[in-house]
Protein backbone atom coordinates (compact mmCIF):
# COMPACT_ATOMS: atom_id res chain seq x y z
CA UNK A 1 0.00 0.00 0.00
CA UNK A 2 1.25 3.51 -0.85
CA UNK A 3 1.91 5.73 2.17
CA UNK A 4 1.59 9.51 2.57
CA UNK A 5 2.95 11.18 5.74
CA UNK A 6 1.58 14.60 6.72
CA UNK A 7 1.34 16.85 9.79
CA UNK A 8 -1.43 19.32 10.57
CA UNK A 9 -0.05 22.64 11.86
CA UNK A 10 -1.82 25.82 12.92
CA UNK A 11 -2.14 28.47 15.59
CA UNK A 12 -4.06 27.48 18.73
CA UNK A 13 -7.85 27.14 18.18
CA UNK A 14 -7.79 27.38 14.37
CA UNK A 15 -9.41 23.93 14.06
CA UNK A 16 -6.65 21.33 13.47
CA UNK A 17 -8.05 18.67 15.78
CA UNK A 18 -11.68 19.12 14.64
CA UNK A 19 -10.51 18.71 11.04
CA UNK A 20 -8.48 15.58 11.89
CA UNK A 21 -11.46 14.08 13.77
CA UNK A 22 -13.68 14.74 10.72
CA UNK A 23 -11.14 13.10 8.35
CA UNK A 24 -11.04 10.02 10.61
CA UNK A 25 -14.84 9.85 10.78
CA UNK A 26 -15.37 10.16 7.02
CA UNK A 27 -12.78 7.47 6.20
CA UNK A 28 -14.13 5.03 8.80
CA UNK A 29 -11.03 5.20 11.04
CA UNK A 30 -12.76 6.71 14.06
CA UNK A 31 -14.23 4.53 16.78
CA UNK A 32 -17.21 5.64 18.88
CA UNK A 33 -16.25 8.41 21.31
CA UNK A 34 -12.67 8.66 20.01
CA UNK A 35 -11.03 12.05 19.49
CA UNK A 36 -7.49 13.24 18.81
CA UNK A 37 -7.66 15.31 22.02
CA UNK A 38 -7.79 12.29 24.34
CA UNK A 39 -6.14 13.78 27.44
CA UNK A 40 -8.62 15.10 30.10
CA UNK A 41 -6.96 18.53 30.15
CA UNK A 42 -7.06 18.75 26.35
CA UNK A 43 -10.80 18.06 26.37
CA UNK A 44 -11.45 20.63 29.11
CA UNK A 45 -9.37 23.43 27.62
CA UNK A 46 -10.09 22.66 23.97
CA UNK A 47 -6.38 22.74 23.08
CA UNK A 48 -3.89 20.15 21.89
CA UNK A 49 -0.99 19.62 24.31
CA UNK A 50 0.72 16.49 22.99
CA UNK A 51 1.51 15.63 19.36
CA UNK A 52 -0.43 12.50 18.36
CA UNK A 53 -0.45 10.07 15.48
CA UNK A 54 -3.38 8.69 13.56
CA UNK A 55 -3.77 7.05 10.17
CA UNK A 56 -6.60 6.86 7.65
CA UNK A 57 -7.09 4.93 4.40
CA UNK A 58 -8.40 6.64 1.26
CA UNK A 59 -8.54 5.22 -2.28
CA UNK A 60 -6.15 2.40 -1.37
CA UNK A 61 -3.54 4.76 0.16
CA UNK A 62 -2.54 4.90 3.83
CA UNK A 63 -2.27 8.50 5.09
CA UNK A 64 -0.34 8.90 8.37
CA UNK A 65 -1.39 12.17 10.07
CA UNK A 66 0.37 13.82 13.03
CA UNK A 67 -1.80 16.35 14.92
CA UNK A 68 0.44 18.98 16.54
CA UNK A 69 -0.18 21.48 19.38
CA UNK A 70 -0.92 25.09 18.46
CA UNK A 71 0.27 26.81 21.65
CA UNK A 72 3.82 28.26 21.53
CA UNK A 73 4.74 26.64 24.88
CA UNK A 74 4.44 23.22 23.23
CA UNK A 75 6.49 24.23 20.18
CA UNK A 76 9.05 21.53 20.95
CA UNK A 77 6.34 19.01 20.01
CA UNK A 78 6.00 20.57 16.54
CA UNK A 79 9.70 21.00 15.70
CA UNK A 80 10.52 17.33 15.76
CA UNK A 81 7.29 16.14 14.11
CA UNK A 82 8.09 18.17 10.98
CA UNK A 83 11.24 16.10 10.42
CA UNK A 84 9.24 12.88 10.13
CA UNK A 85 6.72 13.85 7.44
CA UNK A 86 6.68 14.83 3.76
CA UNK A 87 4.16 17.70 3.71
CA UNK A 88 2.04 19.82 6.03
CA UNK A 89 -1.55 21.00 6.09
CA UNK A 90 -1.33 24.62 7.27
CA UNK A 91 -4.74 25.43 8.80
CA UNK A 92 -5.61 29.14 9.02
CA UNK A 93 -8.76 30.69 10.51
CA UNK A 94 -10.68 32.57 7.77
CA UNK A 95 -11.42 35.44 10.17
CA UNK A 96 -8.17 35.77 12.17
CA UNK A 97 -5.70 35.00 9.38
CA UNK A 98 -2.11 33.90 10.17
CA UNK A 99 -1.17 34.26 13.87
CA UNK A 100 2.25 34.02 15.66
CA UNK A 101 2.29 30.23 15.98
CA UNK A 102 1.31 29.95 12.28
CA UNK A 103 4.43 31.94 11.49
CA UNK A 104 6.62 29.83 13.80
CA UNK A 105 5.54 26.43 12.43
CA UNK A 106 5.45 27.61 8.82
CA UNK A 107 9.02 28.97 9.08
CA UNK A 108 10.21 25.56 10.38
CA UNK A 109 8.35 23.77 7.53
CA UNK A 110 9.80 25.99 4.80
CA UNK A 111 13.35 25.62 6.19
CA UNK A 112 12.97 21.82 5.88
CA UNK A 113 11.98 22.22 2.21
CA UNK A 114 8.38 21.04 2.69
CA UNK A 115 5.64 22.34 0.38
CA UNK A 116 2.56 23.10 2.53
CA UNK A 117 -1.09 22.72 1.53
CA UNK A 118 -3.07 25.69 2.91
CA UNK A 119 -6.50 25.03 4.44
CA UNK A 120 -8.57 28.19 5.07
CA UNK A 121 -10.87 26.90 7.82
CA UNK A 122 -14.04 28.24 9.50
CA UNK A 123 -15.26 29.95 6.30
CA UNK A 124 -18.78 29.94 7.84
CA UNK A 125 -17.82 32.47 10.55
CA UNK A 126 -19.90 35.70 10.33
CA UNK A 127 -16.77 37.88 9.95
CA UNK A 128 -14.83 35.37 7.80
CA UNK A 129 -12.85 36.79 4.88
CA UNK A 130 -11.31 33.72 3.17
CA UNK A 131 -9.67 35.57 0.24
CA UNK A 132 -8.08 38.16 2.54
CA UNK A 133 -6.78 35.33 4.78
CA UNK A 134 -5.33 33.62 1.67
CA UNK A 135 -3.55 36.86 0.65
CA UNK A 136 -2.13 37.23 4.18
CA UNK A 137 -0.81 33.65 4.02
CA UNK A 138 0.90 34.37 0.67
CA UNK A 139 2.48 37.53 2.14
CA UNK A 140 3.72 35.44 5.08
CA UNK A 141 5.22 32.81 2.71
CA UNK A 142 7.13 35.53 0.82
CA UNK A 143 8.21 37.24 4.06
CA UNK A 144 9.62 33.95 5.38
CA UNK A 145 11.67 33.40 2.20
CA UNK A 146 9.61 30.62 0.57
CA UNK A 147 10.91 29.53 -2.85
CA UNK A 148 8.77 29.74 -6.02
CA UNK A 149 7.49 26.18 -5.71
CA UNK A 150 6.53 26.61 -2.03
CA UNK A 151 4.81 29.96 -2.73
CA UNK A 152 2.69 28.34 -5.43
CA UNK A 153 0.67 26.47 -2.80
CA UNK A 154 -2.73 24.83 -3.23
CA UNK A 155 -5.55 26.30 -1.15
CA UNK A 156 -8.54 24.33 0.14
CA UNK A 157 -11.49 26.04 1.87
CA UNK A 158 -13.11 24.15 4.75
CA UNK A 159 -15.65 24.05 7.55
CA UNK A 160 -13.94 21.48 9.79
CA UNK A 161 -16.82 21.28 12.27
CA UNK A 162 -19.27 20.23 9.52
CA UNK A 163 -16.71 18.05 7.68
CA UNK A 164 -16.87 20.01 4.40
CA UNK A 165 -13.98 21.03 2.09
CA UNK A 166 -13.96 22.73 -1.33
CA UNK A 167 -11.31 23.77 -3.83
CA UNK A 168 -13.17 26.99 -4.67
CA UNK A 169 -15.61 28.89 -2.47
CA UNK A 170 -18.43 28.59 -5.02
CA UNK A 171 -18.08 24.78 -5.29
CA UNK A 172 -20.81 22.56 -3.89
CA UNK A 173 -19.44 20.00 -1.43
CA UNK A 174 -20.85 17.63 1.19
CA UNK A 175 -17.66 16.08 2.58
CA UNK A 176 -13.85 16.31 2.87
CA UNK A 177 -13.02 14.35 -0.29
CA UNK A 178 -11.70 17.50 -2.12
CA UNK A 179 -9.08 17.88 0.65
CA UNK A 180 -8.19 14.15 0.58
CA UNK A 181 -7.80 14.31 -3.23
CA UNK A 182 -5.43 17.29 -2.89
CA UNK A 183 -3.36 15.30 -0.34
CA UNK A 184 -3.02 12.40 -2.81
CA UNK A 185 -2.10 14.80 -5.65
CA UNK A 186 0.31 17.08 -3.78
CA UNK A 187 2.02 14.99 -1.08
CA UNK A 188 4.88 12.85 -2.43
CA UNK A 189 4.47 9.14 -1.71
CA UNK A 190 6.90 7.86 0.93
CA UNK A 191 9.88 5.97 -0.49
CA UNK A 192 8.93 2.29 -0.38
CA UNK A 193 10.89 -0.80 0.68
CA UNK A 194 13.66 -2.23 -1.50
CA UNK A 195 14.78 -5.80 -0.79
CA UNK A 196 18.12 -6.00 1.03
CA UNK A 197 18.56 -2.28 1.80
CA UNK A 198 19.87 -1.38 5.30
CA UNK A 199 17.44 -0.09 7.93
CA UNK A 200 17.37 3.59 9.00
CA UNK A 201 14.58 4.82 11.29
CA UNK A 202 14.56 8.07 13.27
CA UNK A 203 12.79 8.69 16.58
CA UNK A 204 10.70 11.90 16.57
CA UNK A 205 8.41 11.33 19.57
CA UNK A 206 8.31 9.33 22.80
CA UNK A 207 5.60 7.40 24.60
CA UNK A 208 5.45 5.55 27.89
CA UNK A 209 3.88 2.27 28.94
CA UNK A 210 3.78 1.05 32.56
CA UNK A 211 4.77 -2.48 31.44
CA UNK A 212 7.04 -1.83 28.46
CA UNK A 213 8.66 1.42 29.71
CA UNK A 214 9.79 4.06 27.22
CA UNK A 215 8.37 3.75 23.69
CA UNK A 216 9.89 5.30 20.57
CA UNK A 217 7.66 6.74 17.82
CA UNK A 218 9.84 6.51 14.69
CA UNK A 219 9.62 7.06 10.93
CA UNK A 220 11.20 4.23 8.92
CA UNK A 221 13.17 5.82 6.07
CA UNK A 222 14.64 2.69 4.49
CA UNK A 223 14.70 -1.06 5.03
CA UNK A 224 12.39 -2.98 7.33
CA UNK A 225 12.09 -3.36 11.08
CA UNK A 226 10.91 -6.64 12.64
CA UNK A 227 9.91 -7.87 16.09
CA UNK A 228 12.77 -9.67 17.88
CA UNK A 229 15.42 -7.96 15.70
CA UNK A 230 18.60 -6.70 17.36
CA UNK A 231 19.20 -3.03 16.43
CA UNK A 232 21.86 -0.38 17.06
CA UNK A 233 21.01 3.09 18.34
CA UNK A 234 23.31 5.75 16.94
CA UNK A 235 23.59 9.57 16.95
CA UNK A 236 26.34 12.10 16.21
CA UNK A 237 28.68 12.48 19.17
CA UNK A 238 27.08 9.64 21.12
CA UNK A 239 28.26 6.11 21.77
CA UNK A 240 26.45 3.33 19.85
CA UNK A 241 24.46 0.81 21.87
CA UNK A 242 22.14 -2.02 20.96
CA UNK A 243 18.92 -3.64 22.14
CA UNK A 244 16.17 -5.96 20.89
CA UNK A 245 12.78 -4.92 19.48
CA UNK A 246 10.21 -6.25 21.98
CA UNK A 247 7.03 -4.99 20.33
CA UNK A 248 6.00 -3.00 17.22
CA UNK A 249 2.69 -1.20 16.72
CA UNK A 250 1.37 0.84 13.82
CA UNK A 251 -1.55 3.26 13.91
CA UNK A 252 -5.08 2.63 12.64
CA UNK A 253 -7.10 5.69 13.51
CA UNK A 254 -5.86 6.57 16.98
CA UNK A 255 -5.70 2.89 17.96
CA UNK A 256 -2.42 0.97 18.03
CA UNK A 257 -2.31 -2.27 16.03
CA UNK A 258 0.46 -4.78 16.79
CA UNK A 259 2.64 -5.65 13.79
CA UNK A 260 5.41 -8.19 13.14
CA UNK A 261 7.26 -6.01 10.57
CA UNK A 262 7.09 -2.39 9.36
CA UNK A 263 8.57 -1.22 6.08
CA UNK A 264 10.15 1.97 4.73
CA UNK A 265 7.77 4.92 4.64
CA UNK A 266 5.65 3.93 7.65
CA UNK A 267 5.50 5.34 11.19
CA UNK A 268 5.66 2.87 14.08
CA UNK A 269 5.70 2.67 17.88
CA UNK A 270 8.67 0.57 19.04
CA UNK A 271 9.29 -0.95 22.50
CA UNK A 272 12.53 -2.38 23.87
CA UNK A 273 14.84 0.68 23.93
CA UNK A 274 14.69 2.11 27.46
CA UNK A 275 17.34 4.84 26.97
CA UNK A 276 16.40 5.97 23.47
CA UNK A 277 15.98 9.70 22.85
CA UNK A 278 14.50 12.13 20.30
CA UNK A 279 16.52 12.36 17.08
CA UNK A 280 18.46 9.09 17.54
CA UNK A 281 18.67 6.71 14.58
CA UNK A 282 17.86 2.97 14.65
CA UNK A 283 20.01 0.88 12.26
CA UNK A 284 20.55 -2.85 11.65
CA UNK A 285 24.13 -2.38 10.39
CA UNK A 286 26.73 -0.88 12.71
CA UNK A 287 28.43 0.90 9.78
CA UNK A 288 25.27 2.86 8.75
CA UNK A 289 25.65 6.61 9.35
CA UNK A 290 23.07 8.28 11.66
CA UNK A 291 20.52 10.72 10.22
CA UNK A 292 20.90 14.46 10.99
CA UNK A 293 20.00 15.09 14.63
CA UNK A 294 16.71 16.80 15.52
CA UNK A 295 17.25 20.05 17.43
CA UNK A 296 14.77 20.90 20.20
CA UNK A 297 14.66 24.52 21.39
CA UNK A 298 15.94 25.26 24.90
CA UNK A 299 13.61 26.03 27.85
CA UNK A 300 13.08 29.74 28.63
CA UNK A 301 11.83 29.79 32.24
CA UNK A 302 12.73 27.97 35.45
CA UNK A 303 11.19 27.51 38.92
CA UNK A 304 11.62 25.32 41.99
CA UNK A 305 9.44 22.32 42.89
CA UNK A 306 9.61 21.27 46.54
CA UNK A 307 7.60 19.29 49.11
CA UNK A 308 4.80 21.36 50.64
CA UNK A 309 5.81 22.67 54.09
CA UNK A 310 2.82 24.88 54.95
CA UNK A 311 0.69 24.37 58.11
CA UNK A 312 -1.88 22.56 55.90
CA UNK A 313 0.70 20.18 54.36
CA UNK A 314 -0.35 16.57 53.89
CA UNK A 315 -4.08 17.16 54.40
CA UNK A 316 -5.16 16.53 50.81
CA UNK A 317 -2.27 14.94 48.91
CA UNK A 318 -1.53 11.25 48.46
CA UNK A 319 2.08 11.78 47.29
CA UNK A 320 3.76 14.44 49.41
CA UNK A 321 7.45 13.53 49.88
CA UNK A 322 10.45 14.81 47.93
CA UNK A 323 11.20 11.25 46.76
CA UNK A 324 7.69 10.82 45.30
CA UNK A 325 7.85 14.21 43.52
CA UNK A 326 11.28 13.29 42.15
CA UNK A 327 10.00 9.95 40.77
CA UNK A 328 7.06 11.72 39.09
CA UNK A 329 9.36 14.32 37.47
CA UNK A 330 11.69 11.53 36.25
CA UNK A 331 8.68 9.82 34.65
CA UNK A 332 7.63 13.13 33.01
CA UNK A 333 11.09 13.49 31.47
CA UNK A 334 10.48 10.18 29.62
CA UNK A 335 7.99 11.89 27.31
CA UNK A 336 8.09 15.67 27.88
CA UNK A 337 11.00 16.72 25.69
CA UNK A 338 10.68 20.50 26.26
CA UNK A 339 11.22 19.96 30.02
CA UNK A 340 14.53 19.83 31.90
CA UNK A 341 15.02 19.08 35.61
CA UNK A 342 18.07 19.60 37.83
CA UNK A 343 17.92 17.02 40.64
CA UNK A 344 21.22 18.05 42.27
CA UNK A 345 19.88 20.79 44.58
CA UNK A 346 18.88 18.57 47.54
CA UNK A 347 15.83 20.20 49.15
CA UNK A 348 14.18 21.22 45.88
CA UNK A 349 14.18 20.44 42.14
CA UNK A 350 14.93 23.13 39.56
CA UNK A 351 12.43 22.63 36.72
CA UNK A 352 12.91 24.38 33.35
CA UNK A 353 10.15 24.71 30.73
CA UNK A 354 9.06 26.60 27.64
CA UNK A 355 6.58 28.94 29.36
CA UNK A 356 3.99 29.38 32.13
CA UNK A 357 1.44 27.28 30.24
CA UNK A 358 3.94 24.40 29.83
CA UNK A 359 4.66 24.37 33.60
CA UNK A 360 1.02 24.86 34.67
CA UNK A 361 -0.13 21.84 32.58
CA UNK A 362 2.49 19.69 34.34
CA UNK A 363 1.35 20.96 37.78
CA UNK A 364 -2.32 20.39 36.90
CA UNK A 365 -1.61 16.80 35.79
CA UNK A 366 0.38 16.13 38.97
CA UNK A 367 -2.28 17.47 41.35
CA UNK A 368 -4.94 15.36 39.59
CA UNK A 369 -2.80 12.29 40.21
CA UNK A 370 -2.72 13.09 43.96
CA UNK A 371 0.57 15.00 44.26
CA UNK A 372 1.00 17.89 46.67
CA UNK A 373 3.88 20.36 46.37
CA UNK A 374 4.99 23.99 46.55
CA UNK A 375 6.57 25.95 43.69
CA UNK A 376 8.49 29.21 43.55
CA UNK A 377 7.91 32.18 41.24
CA UNK A 378 8.88 31.44 37.59
CA UNK A 379 12.07 33.25 36.52
CA UNK A 380 13.47 33.56 33.01
CA UNK A 381 16.76 31.82 32.21
CA UNK A 382 19.59 34.37 31.89
CA UNK A 383 22.62 33.20 29.87
CA UNK A 384 26.17 34.54 29.60
CA UNK A 385 27.45 34.82 26.01
CA UNK A 386 30.91 36.31 25.34
CA UNK A 387 30.80 38.11 28.69
CA UNK A 388 27.36 39.65 27.97
CA UNK A 389 24.05 38.74 29.64
CA UNK A 390 21.32 37.46 27.30
CA UNK A 391 17.69 36.58 27.99
CA UNK A 392 14.76 35.05 26.05
CA UNK A 393 12.68 37.43 23.90
CA UNK A 394 9.13 36.96 22.63
CA UNK A 395 7.14 38.28 19.70
CA UNK A 396 3.69 39.25 20.98
CA UNK A 397 0.61 39.77 18.81
CA UNK A 398 -2.41 41.47 20.40
CA UNK A 399 -5.72 41.52 18.47
CA UNK A 400 -7.92 44.04 20.25
CA UNK A 401 -10.80 46.50 19.71
CA UNK A 402 -9.13 49.83 18.80
CA UNK A 403 -10.57 51.62 21.88
CA UNK A 404 -8.20 49.60 24.15
CA UNK A 405 -4.98 50.07 22.16
CA UNK A 406 -3.69 52.96 24.32
CA UNK A 407 -3.60 50.99 27.57
CA UNK A 408 -2.12 47.84 25.92
CA UNK A 409 0.67 49.86 24.25
CA UNK A 410 1.41 51.67 27.53
CA UNK A 411 1.51 48.51 29.69
CA UNK A 412 3.70 46.54 27.28
CA UNK A 413 6.05 49.51 26.72
CA UNK A 414 6.56 49.74 30.51
CA UNK A 415 7.48 46.04 30.47
CA UNK A 416 10.30 46.52 27.94
CA UNK A 417 8.37 45.74 24.73
CA UNK A 418 8.90 47.68 21.50
CA UNK A 419 6.07 47.95 18.96
CA UNK A 420 7.05 46.60 15.52
CA UNK A 421 3.83 46.97 13.58
CA UNK A 422 0.23 48.11 13.84
CA UNK A 423 -2.47 46.91 11.43
CA UNK A 424 -5.96 48.44 11.61
CA UNK A 425 -9.01 46.68 10.16
CA UNK A 426 -12.38 48.40 10.71
CA UNK A 427 -12.55 48.90 14.51
CA UNK A 428 -10.10 46.10 15.32
CA UNK A 429 -6.34 46.60 15.60
CA UNK A 430 -3.46 44.10 15.54
CA UNK A 431 -0.38 45.23 17.51
CA UNK A 432 2.93 43.38 17.11
CA UNK A 433 5.63 43.80 19.79
CA UNK A 434 9.00 42.27 20.57
CA UNK A 435 10.38 42.26 24.10
CA UNK A 436 11.80 40.17 26.96
CA UNK A 437 9.90 37.10 28.22
CA UNK A 438 10.35 38.57 31.72
CA UNK A 439 8.01 41.41 30.80
CA UNK A 440 5.30 38.99 29.72
CA UNK A 441 5.30 36.94 32.95
CA UNK A 442 2.21 37.96 34.90
CA UNK A 443 0.78 40.19 32.15
CA UNK A 444 -1.95 37.98 30.67
CA UNK A 445 -4.41 38.54 33.54
CA UNK A 446 -3.90 42.30 33.26
CA UNK A 447 -4.46 42.11 29.48
CA UNK A 448 -7.86 40.42 29.99
CA UNK A 449 -8.89 43.24 32.39
CA UNK A 450 -7.57 46.01 30.09
CA UNK A 451 -9.44 44.65 27.03
CA UNK A 452 -12.55 43.56 29.00
CA UNK A 453 -12.05 40.00 27.78
CA UNK A 454 -12.35 41.00 24.11
CA UNK A 455 -8.64 40.83 23.22
CA UNK A 456 -6.58 37.89 21.94
CA UNK A 457 -2.94 37.75 23.07
CA UNK A 458 -0.48 35.32 21.51
CA UNK A 459 3.29 35.07 21.80
CA UNK A 460 6.18 33.03 20.49
CA UNK A 461 9.82 32.69 21.49
CA UNK A 462 12.19 34.45 19.05
CA UNK A 463 15.57 33.68 20.64
CA UNK A 464 18.04 34.92 23.24
CA UNK A 465 18.95 38.63 22.95
CA UNK A 466 20.94 41.14 25.07
CA UNK A 467 19.54 41.67 28.59
CA UNK A 468 16.89 44.41 28.57
CA UNK A 469 17.62 45.87 32.05
CA UNK A 470 15.23 46.50 34.92
CA UNK A 471 11.48 46.08 34.29
CA UNK A 472 8.75 47.40 36.59
CA UNK A 473 6.05 44.74 36.62
CA UNK A 474 4.23 44.12 39.84
CA UNK A 475 1.78 46.88 40.73
CA UNK A 476 -0.21 45.04 43.41
CA UNK A 477 1.08 44.07 46.86
CA UNK A 478 0.00 41.09 48.98
CA UNK A 479 -2.67 40.97 51.67
CA UNK A 480 -1.23 38.55 54.23
CA UNK A 481 -3.12 36.80 57.02
CA UNK A 482 -1.64 37.39 60.47
CA UNK A 483 -3.88 34.81 62.17
CA UNK A 484 -4.99 31.21 61.77
CA UNK A 485 -8.62 30.06 61.71
CA UNK A 486 -11.71 30.42 59.51
CA UNK A 487 -12.21 33.62 57.52
CA UNK A 488 -15.37 35.53 58.51
CA UNK A 489 -17.65 37.48 56.17
CA UNK A 490 -17.59 40.60 58.38
CA UNK A 491 -13.79 40.81 58.25
CA UNK A 492 -13.61 40.14 54.49
CA UNK A 493 -16.27 42.82 53.91
CA UNK A 494 -13.99 45.37 55.56
CA UNK A 495 -10.95 44.15 53.61
CA UNK A 496 -12.45 44.04 50.09
CA UNK A 497 -12.15 47.83 49.71
CA UNK A 498 -8.36 47.55 50.08
CA UNK A 499 -7.84 45.24 47.09
CA UNK A 500 -8.93 41.96 45.52
CA UNK A 501 -9.59 38.90 47.71
CA UNK A 502 -8.66 35.30 46.81
CA UNK A 503 -10.83 33.64 49.48
CA UNK A 504 -14.49 33.48 50.52
CA UNK A 505 -16.03 33.27 54.03
CA UNK A 506 -15.41 30.01 55.98
CA UNK A 507 -12.12 29.38 54.12
CA UNK A 508 -9.44 28.09 56.48
CA UNK A 509 -6.38 30.35 56.64
CA UNK A 510 -3.00 30.28 58.41
CA UNK A 511 -0.44 32.90 59.40
CA UNK A 512 1.59 33.96 56.35
CA UNK A 513 -1.05 32.87 53.81
CA UNK A 514 -1.72 35.43 51.05
CA UNK A 515 -5.50 35.99 50.98
CA UNK A 516 -5.63 38.77 48.36
CA UNK A 517 -3.76 41.63 46.74
CA UNK A 518 -3.72 45.31 47.65
CA UNK A 519 -4.52 47.88 44.99
CA UNK A 520 -1.93 50.39 46.23
CA UNK A 521 0.98 47.97 45.88
CA UNK A 522 2.12 47.74 49.52
CA UNK A 523 2.15 44.58 51.67
CA UNK A 524 -0.55 44.57 54.31
CA UNK A 525 -0.95 42.34 57.36
CA UNK A 526 -4.64 41.60 58.03
CA UNK A 527 -6.80 39.46 60.29
CA UNK A 528 -9.52 37.76 58.19
CA UNK A 529 -10.78 35.76 61.22
CA UNK A 530 -11.92 38.81 63.22
CA UNK A 531 -15.67 38.99 63.94
CA UNK A 532 -17.91 41.91 64.85
CA UNK A 533 -17.48 43.17 68.43
CA UNK A 534 -20.77 42.60 70.26
CA UNK A 535 -21.96 44.66 73.26
CA UNK A 536 -25.31 44.99 75.02
CA UNK A 537 -25.93 47.95 72.70
CA UNK A 538 -25.12 46.08 69.45
CA UNK A 539 -26.41 42.77 68.17
CA UNK A 540 -24.84 40.55 65.52
CA UNK A 541 -27.76 41.16 63.15
CA UNK A 542 -27.89 44.96 63.43
CA UNK A 543 -26.12 47.61 61.32
CA UNK A 544 -25.73 47.43 57.56
CA UNK A 545 -25.93 44.28 55.46
CA UNK A 546 -22.69 42.60 54.39
CA UNK A 547 -22.30 42.63 50.59
CA UNK A 548 -19.25 40.67 49.47
CA UNK A 549 -17.73 40.96 46.00
CA UNK A 550 -17.02 37.46 44.56
CA UNK A 551 -13.33 36.61 45.18
CA UNK A 552 -10.78 35.91 42.44
CA UNK A 553 -10.38 32.15 42.92
CA UNK A 554 -6.75 31.16 42.43
CA UNK A 555 -5.93 28.71 39.66
CA UNK A 556 -2.40 27.48 38.95
CA UNK A 557 -2.03 29.95 36.02
CA UNK A 558 -3.31 32.94 38.07
CA UNK A 559 -1.05 31.93 40.98
CA UNK A 560 2.07 31.69 38.77
CA UNK A 561 1.20 35.10 37.27
CA UNK A 562 0.44 37.01 40.49
CA UNK A 563 2.97 35.60 42.98
CA UNK A 564 5.89 37.72 44.25
CA UNK A 565 9.48 36.49 44.37
CA UNK A 566 9.28 35.85 48.16
CA UNK A 567 6.14 33.70 47.84
CA UNK A 568 5.37 30.04 47.16
CA UNK A 569 2.37 28.58 45.35
CA UNK A 570 0.96 25.65 47.30
CA UNK A 571 -0.61 23.12 44.87
CA UNK A 572 -2.67 20.24 46.27
CA UNK A 573 -5.32 17.93 44.71
CA UNK A 574 -8.12 20.20 45.97
CA UNK A 575 -6.60 23.64 46.62
CA UNK A 576 -4.27 26.28 45.21
CA UNK A 577 -2.97 28.71 47.84
CA UNK A 578 -0.41 31.50 47.88
CA UNK A 579 1.85 31.89 50.92
CA UNK A 580 4.94 33.78 51.98
CA UNK A 581 8.14 31.71 51.95
CA UNK A 582 8.70 32.90 55.54
CA UNK A 583 5.35 32.66 57.31
CA UNK A 584 6.05 34.88 60.35
CA UNK A 585 6.27 38.66 59.89
CA UNK A 586 9.21 38.88 62.33
CA UNK A 587 11.19 36.36 60.21
CA UNK A 588 10.47 38.32 57.02
CA UNK A 589 11.68 41.58 58.61
CA UNK A 590 14.83 39.84 59.83
CA UNK A 591 15.37 38.38 56.34
CA UNK A 592 15.15 41.83 54.76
Amino acid sequence: MEIRNIAIIAHVDHGKTTLTDALMEQTGSKLEGQSMDSNALEKERGITIYAKNTSIEYKGTKINIVDTPGHADFGSEVERVLRSIDSVLLVVDAQEGPMPQTRFVLKKSLELGLKPIVVINKIDKPAANPHHAEEQVLELFLELGANDEQSNFTTVFAIGREGIAKRALEDDSKDLSPLLDVILEQVPAAKGYTEGEPLTAQVFNLGYDNFLGRLAVARVYSGKLSKGQNLFVTADGKEKWSSKVVKISTFKGTSQVEAETVYAGDIALIAGFSKIDIGETLVDNEATEPLTAIHVDEPTIGLRFMPNASPFAGREGKFVTGRQIRERLEKELEINVGLKVDFSKGDFFEVYGRGEMHISILLENMRREGYEMAVSQPQVIIKEENGHKTEPFEEVVADIPSEFQGSVIEKLSNRGFVMQNMITHENQVRLIFVGPTRGLLGYKGQFIIDTRGEGILASQFVGFRPYAGEIKKRQAGSMISMAAGKALGFSLWNLQDRGQLYISPATEVYEGMVIGNTSKGEEMMVNPTKGKQLTNMRSSGADEAINLTPPRILSIEIGLETMADDEFLEVTPQSVRLRKALLKESERKKGK
